[in-house]
């Protein structure tokens, strides 16, 4: 069973998803996560919730009368801050959701399936600054990089000249320990693909998760996950490039 969240940490993994953290204190709080399973648990249960609501909301485009007045009266869009003290009463119902939220999340719970962890760990990777710990489209650069960082070397490949090319790679965390993360770019969407020892061998089998296509696969003694926000038959074509390249 995943242990609760640490309370003293609840806050900070909230702040640092919503960008609130300094450069500093993020760093800090990933050092923190390195051997914390219940605040990974956390953080992967509230960017699952965040997708589930956003995939979920309703969405309704505005007529072109209310475009057309608010076009007239000049009328700026909200500017939301992380200084909630300058307006109380937003303040307080921010701050009162953001402790039910955390409340929640700290009662035990079931830990997230493989599949919507690596999900909430792509939707992560997308804010800015989350991307790769190492950019680069060299895999020489990239393979070497993971040294030390985790216990086993995993596999990087190029296919610029298919048109899936290497971005970088950043370590990221699945079933509660350390995983190689390595980023592809298809034309304007990315691909994050998960690697981690593992035994047997699988073709590569395609579902949706949360609005999402996820590739699975075994071979060479590694496990393999894709997550896109790619048609299935794309991310398909990506994980059989994988299985019969160099």
């Amino acid at each position: 069973m995943t242990p609760p969240p640490c309370p003293d940490q609840a806050l900070l993994v909230q702040a640092e998803l919503d960008g609130e953290l300094s450069v500093a204190g993020s760093a800090a709080l990933q050092v923190h996560l390195e051997g914390c399973a219940g605040c990974r648990a956390l953080q992967a249960g509230l960017l699952g919730l965040s997708a589930r609501v956003r995939l979920a909301g309703p969405r309704h485009a505005a007529p072109d009368r209310l475009r057309a007045m608010l076009a007239a009266r000049a009328v700026p869009p909200p500017r939301v801050t992380g200084r909630l003290m300058r307006r109380p009463a937003l303040a307080f119902g921010a701050g009162a959701a953001l402790a039910a939220l955390v409340a929640l999340a700290l009662l035990p719970g079931p830990v997230a399936p493989l599949e919507d962890q690596a999900v909430a760990g792509h939707i992560r990777a997308l804010q800015p600054g989350h991307l790769t710990d190492v950019p680069s489209s060299d895999r020489h650069t990239v393979r070497p990089w993971f040294d030390g960082r985790i216990d086993y070397a995993p596999p990087v490949r190029d296919f610029a000249g298919a048109g899936f090319p290497l971005v970088g790679g950043r370590l990221d965390y699945l079933g509660g320990r350390p995983v190689a993360a390595l980023v592809y770019r298809r034309d304007r969407h990315l691909i994050d693909l998960y690697v981690w020892p593992a035994e047997g061998e699988t073709t590569p089998a395609a579902r949706a998760r949360n609005g999402y296509a996820v590739v699975t696969w075994r071979d060479a003694g590694m496990a393999f996950l894709a997550v896109s926000d790619l048609e299935a038959a794309q991310l398909l074509e990506f994980a059989r490039l994988w299985r019969s390249g160099p």
